[in-house]
């Protein structure tokens, strides 16, 4: 396959050849060992919806912004976001960066296998795709489960006789979930054009809540939300606790490579999913930080908020804005909606990522997983293996939801890992010069293990390239040092965070597989027949 576009290809002079926009991306594809199966049906604002609707930040910061508040206070939320948004987009300047030397499916697991020494290369690809999985999998699994509550929580606010039980949220994480299996199913351009239709729907949406709540709501003061600092988590310092609080805004972040895992479906991904990346840190990060300066001037009474019946503070806090059941459910019904809107683009990129993982042979049942319908080219397995994960996840928080809320620590850790294991690797590169701007053959195999090692269209060159690099890594061993902690000082069975038991119990799973099977088929990135 390799020789079959290779023939037709020079140097600097592709587009002349005659050679289709998608006959590049294949041989660009074919160029680091692999063979395209998927079909390429993403265009730029197509994906660029898609990595915004995975992250919806303002969205995220509308439920999860007291977080942040209870620990570090109105002024701590606010620095706290900014810190997070200057870490997220060095990090994100650097997951660019790989994505445009190596546009796979694969992602992490794959750019470590290209940048790691030969003697650890096996091993590091290997934990880097679990810690992978882990990740996408939490990520998912949360964004449904806080789906089911949200959807409860309109209920309880919109029907007084309602009583909620622990497996209603349960239910409706089932619900979100077929609803995400459906539309991944369809195949062809109906996943394309449903993100670039969220994304619409995500950008009037910040303004139909933003407007109402600023202009309804009585406002705090500018020395208030800008210079008042809380500890409710009875910390020993402000400074530990404002870490802690953190990890709310570095949830609101989360997910954003999802648009890499996706690279086999997008049509020049070496430019379109960098671009994707890095627009959708700037348009989030500017919503979301918009949506809690009013959040926090808007915010009112915030201990009758905490105690509503909801179980969702921003809900009273609409509520007591506006005057109205009817206007409050309008406004959460819009978060609720781009929470399930958003699960259906996660269950893409979980999906993807698991289906390129098992595709070079580093999950138990990889010949399964592997498979790519003919008909819809979509690896419906792997599809309904991940919902069928969540599934059985969603059953714990029928008897413990505090448990289950570790995932989004788990979500965190688990991607925040291996974006650290790539970003580490990249450094070290870009440090010893490992790392070509030119391509001398269009026939060599690059960007893979063992291979020629070339800069893709994106790059940050020189010592700006290792100053952002080094930030992103200072700024994710803050985030995931973090993620790890209570919310509160003094620790109960109910507020201990068990994620670290989860994360590091499937690394410890999967090093067992390793040694026992995996080791023996699994060597990194198959070259699928290519040379």
């Amino acid at each position: 396959m390799l020789s079959k576009y290779s023939k037709q290809m020079s140097s600097g002079a592709q587009e002349m050849d005659g050679l289709s926009r998608k006959d590049l991306d294949d041989a660009n594809l074919a160029r680091m060992g692999k063979r395209p199966v998927l079909k390429r049906n993403f265009g730029l604002m197509s994906m660029l919806g898609f990595s915004c609707t995975i992250l919806i930040t303002w969205e995220g910061i509308v439920v999860l912004f007291l977080q942040a508040y209870a620990n570090g206070g109105p002024a701590g939320a606010v620095y706290g976001f900014l810190f997070v948004w200057a870490g997220v987009a060095a990090t994100f300047v650097v997951l660019s960066e790989l994505a445009s030397m190596a546009p796979t499916s694969g992602g992490q697991y794959h750019w470590t296998s290209m940048l790691a020494p030969r003697s650890c290369m096996k091993l590091m690809s290997y934990l880097t795709g679990w810690l992978t999985v882990i990740g996408w999998q939490a990520t998912f699994a949360t964004s449904c489960y806080l789906v089911g509550t949200l959807i409860q929580g309109l209920v309880i606010l919109t029907n007084s006789t309602y009583e909620p039980k622990n497996w209603h949220p349960t239910l409706l994480f089932w619900a979100v979930v077929a609803f995400s299996v459906a539309i991944n199913s369809v195949g062809g351009k109906v996943l394309p054009r449903f993100e670039g239709m969220i994304l619409i729907i995500h950008i009037l949406g910040f303004f139909a809540i933003l407007i109402p709540l600023t202009y309804m709501a009585d406002h705090g003061t500018s020395k208030e939300v800008f210079t008042q600092f809380l500890n409710t988590g009875g910390f020993p310092s402000q400074g530990l606790s404002f870490f802690v609080g953190t990890v709310g805004c570095i949830f609101a972040f989360a997910g954003g490579d999802a648009a890499v895992h996706m690279s086999e479906e997008i049509t020049n991904a070496a430019v379109a999913v960098p671009t994707s990346i890095m627009l959708s840190v700037l348009i989030n990060g500017s919503l979301g930080f918009g949506m809690l300066i009013a959040m926090l001037f808007c915010s009112g009474d915030l201990g009758s908020s905490l105690e509503s019946p909801t179980g969702w503070p921003f809900m009273a806090i609409f509520l007591e804005a506006t005057g109205s059941v009817a206007g409050t459910a309008v406004m959460a019904s819009i978060v609720t909606t781009m929470g399930a809107t958003t699960s259906v683009g996660m269950l893409a990129s979980t999906s993807r990522q698991f289906w390129s993982f098992a595709r070079d042979r580093g999950i138990p049942g990889w010949r399964l997983w592997s498979q790519v319908t003919e008909s819809s080219a979509i690896p419906i397995y792997s599809v309904l293996i991940t919902s069928l994960i969540s599934c059985l996840l969603a059953l714990i928080s029928i008897g413990s939801p505090v448990a289950f809320n570790d995932l989004c620590s788990m979500s965190i850790s688990g991607l925040y890992l291996s974006y650290m294991v790539v970003g580490s690797l990249l450094l070290w590169r870009r440090c010893t010069g490992g790392i070509s701007t030119a391509r001398n053959s269009n026939s060599d195999v690059i960007n893979t293990a063992g291979a020629k090692l070339v800069w893709g269209p994106f790059h940050l060159p020189g010592i700006w390239g290792i100053l952002i690099n080094a930030w992103a890594l200072i700024y994710m061993t803050i985030a995931v040092f973090f993620t790890f902690w209570p919310t509160s000082w003094v620790v109960s069975v109910e507020t201990m965070n068990y994620s670290v038991v989860g994360t590091f119990g499937t690394i410890i799973l999967s090093l067992f597989y390793y040694y026992a099977r995996a080791r023996n088929v699994y060597t990194g990135p198959v070259m699928e027949h290519v040379l």
